[in-house]
């Protein structure tokens, strides 16, 4: 099986969950929404891609932020749950570039 074909995966499953439990309680999915995002994170984006993800998902992030303040209670846990799925998925990404950025050159 693919990396990039389970990080696919990760990504639809780990929206989905964040979806559905705004509706819903799932015990310890904050825990497994930021396993997905590692996931992700890890196998589906490379190199020239990372910049491009980051502003994503710094973007989605902010706009999530935002959203807490005006939505009802289904929005905000349905944000709450993308936040924690995206923002692990931003860390793995930003430790892979900044490993990248103080690689020495020759």
């Amino acid at each position: 099986m693919d990396g990039t074909f389970l990080g696919h995966w990760a990504l639809i499953i780990g929206i989905i969950l964040a979806v559905i439990a705004g509706f819903t309680a799932i015990p310890s999915l904050p825990v497994v929404l930021f396993i997905l995002g590692l996931i992700v994170g890890l196998l589906n984006i490379k190199g020239r891609e990372s910049t491009p993800f980051l502003v994503a998902v710094i973007a989605l992030l902010l706009i999530g932020v935002a959203g807490l303040q005006l939505g009802g209670e289904v929005v905000v846990s349905i944000l709450n749950n993308f936040i924690a799925f995206m923002a692990a998925a931003g860390l793995i990404v930003a430790l892979k570039q900044v490993l990248t950025a103080a690689k020495p050159t020759a």
